[in-house]
């Protein structure tokens, strides 16, 4: 796993809360980052969430916030954990991180000296046209109460705001689970990738969601 550290002035994320030509004004000031809202990102409940366990880390509820650099090595242990042999190195997160149109989000449980670290992350590039979604990833403990949903439906609301055309997406052919909820949210298959997941030689699906009028299959 590579020890690359981030330069401590470098934020992780571009804020997309402006249309495109307020990102790209952004890129021309601060290189390859922007800045990260400092507020904390509301959480709207918009489907019943199932009963939390009272020792869960988010029995006292949770919220989303930007991701920041201190994350990363907590979000490299969950990726191990999540995808196995297929995770991002903390070489590659730093990567991902640092690249332009990227705008990542976490899911951080409620309270005072709260000692449960982020449960899960989200995010996504925008390419100028369409956002991708790079990944989402919900920590198992807590997997199946809303969570990888709520991450969902703020990135789509980010990609809504800077007027994207559409928002794309990979996913395992046989990731039920995941396919189901992207499914929910309107997200059509699209196409096929074949050996998309490596070294697992698993197809992955292409589907997106449209959000202009016109978008659908573009």
């Amino acid at each position: 796993m590579s020890d690359v550290t981030p330069p401590e002035d470098l934020e992780m994320t571009i804020d997309l809360g402006a249309r495109r030509e307020v990102v790209e004004a952004a890129y021309a000031e601060h290189g390859a980052a922007g800045t990260v809202p400092e507020e904390t990102l509301e959480v709207t409940p918009r489907r019943a969430r199932p009963a939390v366990a009272e020792d869960s880390p988010i029995a006292g509820g949770y919220h989303l916030r930007p991701l920041a650099w201190a994350d990363i090595t907590r979000v490299a242990a969950l990726e191990v954990e999540l995808f196995g042999a297929s995770a991002w190195t903390m070489g590659m997160l730093t990567e991902e991180l640092r690249g332009r149109g990227r705008w990542y989000i976490a899911a951080q449980p409620d309270g005072e000296g709260v000692p449960a670290p982020l449960v899960g992350y989200a995010g996504l590039w925008f390419d100028g046209d369409s956002c991708h979604l790079m990944t989402i990833g919900v920590d198992p403990r807590v997997a199946g109460h809303g969570l990888g949903g709520a991450m969902l439906d703020a990135l789509i609301e980010r990609a809504r705001e800077i007027d994207a055309i559409s928002l794309l997406l990979e996913v395992a052919v046989d990731n039920e689970r995941a396919i189901a909820m992207y499914t929910s949210r309107g997200f059509t298959t699209i196409g096929l990738r074949k050996r998309y997941y490596q070294p697992e030689d698993v197809d992955a699906y292409t589907m997106q969601l449209p959000l202009r009028e016109g978008a659908a299959g573009s």
